[in-house]
């Protein structure tokens, strides 16, 4: 799936008293100057989201016009640059009536100024061109007074281009999750409650809406797959996985077309996240199955599909989704092994096992947990996921006493055989010793449930988090 880039908008500080000094100078006035380093800059933010320049400020009214065309824009963040030093008035206004959105402070350096004194007037202009440092350190004390939060960069683009995109990148996470519309099938999970979160509070600060999705409407979905649909999903699966031969073919076909029935919910309500409480007693009644693949509609919209009805679980899988775009896999620590430094996690239910590049490391499987129950189609197959060796970053999500909070870290994924039934899993080393991890993360408080993405993504996390003034906790 193409992926919609982040939107930046770019706010240039100009000086409205150099603005026409320089004429007839051999590099032009100040304003020709300064529009041609604007162009500079925005070409190369280019290169790491789509740019919304409204002009260079010089007055008062350019800043308003600036908020209101980032606004009309939907902007995800803005980068700020002081050109020189500058009338402060029109900055202070902008601090002031700017809607609340992530902002950042850059200030570019260069290895050396392009003149070596100031005698000569086209000289001199430059020289006054290049003072942004002036004005920078004068506007940097009027974003406390006003109570703004502000990321702050100096240096060469160069230099500081991995910390930009990883600013725009957690603004366009933010903005993307106050955006989203979450699905609940069909309420929290009661044997559960410190997953339990405040719907209203992660509307109003978060952002996600909210929709509550009956068993009745799942099983709806499920009646109108057709046995075609069905079958034609068995067909693909079998062609790309490895099936276990005790899989029964008829199973398969239920399996298959009631996890098609969650794509076709996603589909109904257009939905960003369906977070899906697979483990009440109601769903194998009403069903008869846990639905053991997952939709390829979920991918091509850019949603995830999250298992036990863990809104906060869903969270910080839509985060890491929008901070990476890669596959997230769900996991609750199991057990640790002290002699290996390790410990073992994973988690059943629905999983995302569609990385192409492990396609191997899929088994589809009869889920042996239920196999002995009496519901309708015990023991129906699921997609069993050995989760790929390397390093992973694992990220929770829940609301704390007056926040919420993430808590991560990272660890190594072993490589490995399949091994717990029913369970897609992996064994993790830590860098650290296993023991004092879980003891930290038992002290600050979180519940069993992590989100588990390819690399080290805990800065990525950090600055999401301060943008969005939750509590983090990185180990």
């Amino acid at each position: 799936m193409k992926r919609n880039k982040p939107k930046v908008g770019v706010l240039l500080v100009g000086c409205r008293r150099f603005r026409q000094l320089g004429a007839g100078c051999e590099d032009g006035t100040y304003e020709e100057r300064r529009g041609r380093f604007g162009e500079e800059l925005t070409a190369q933010l280019g290169e790491l989201a789509e740019c919304a320049f409204p002009g260079v400020a010089y007055e008062r009214e350019d800043m308003e016009k600036a908020i209101l065309f980032f606004m009309q824009e939907k902007v995800d963040c803005v980068i700020c640059t002081f050109l020189s030093w500058s009338e402060d008035s029109p900055w202070i206004a902008f601090l002031r009536d700017m809607f609340d959105i992530p902002l950042a402070l850059y200030l570019p350096t260069r290895d050396k100024m392009p003149y070596s004194d100031t005698r000569d007037e086209n000289d001199f202009i430059e020289f006054l061109a290049q003072g942004g440092l002036v004005g920078s350190l004068e506007g940097s004390g009027s974003i406390p007074r006003l109570g703004r939060k502000v990321e702050v960069m100096v240096g060469k683009f160069a230099d500081v281009q991995s910390r930009l995109a990883t600013f725009i990148s957690a603004s366009y996470a933010k903005a993307q999750l106050r955006r989203a519309r979450f699905g609940l099938l069909p309420v929290y999970n009661r044997i559960m409650c410190s997953t339990y979160v405040d719907p209203y509070k992660v509307f109003s600060r978060i952002g996600p809406e909210l929709d509550f999705i009956s068993y009745a409407s799942l099983k709806a979905a499920t009646d109108a797959i057709s046995d075609e649909a069905a079958d034609a999903w068995v067909a693909e699966l079998s062609s790309r996985y490895f099936v276990e031969p005790d899989v029964d073919a008829r199973l398969f076909r239920e399996s298959a077309r009631a996890s098609l029935a969650l794509g076709a919910l996603r589909d109904q309500y257009e939905l960003d996240a369906l977070i899906f409480n697979d483990v009440d007693h109601e769903l194998f009644h009403t069903i008869g199955l846990r639905p053991g693949f997952y939709p390829p509609t979920f991918h091509a919209h850019d949603a995830i599909l999250t298992p036990e009805g863990d809104i906060g679980a869903g969270v910080i899988f839509y985060i890491l989704r929008q901070l990476t775009g890669k596959h997230i896999n769900y996991v609750e620590p199991f057990y640790v092994e002290q002699g290996g430094n390790t410990f073992s996690a994973g988690h059943a239910g629905p999983h995302d096992y569609t990385d192409e590049r492990f396609a191997d490391h899929v088994r589809i499987s009869r889920d042996t947990r239920f196999a002995k129950t009496s519901f309708k189609y015990a023991g129906a197959p699921f997609a069993w996921y050995r989760i790929p060796a390397g390093l992973k970053t694992l990220a929770h999500f829940s609301q704390g006493k007056d926040n919420f909070k993430i808590v991560c870290f990272t660890a190594e994924a072993l490589p490995g055989e399949h091994a717990l039934c029913s369970y897609s899993h992996a064994d993790f080393r830590t860098k650290g010793p296993v023991s004092e991890l879980f003891e930290n993360i038992l002290r600050v408080g979180a519940t069993q449930h992590f989100a588990a993405v390819e690399g080290d993504v805990r800065a990525q996390l950090e600055l999401f988090a301060r943008l969005n003034a939750f509590e983090f906790y990185a180990f």
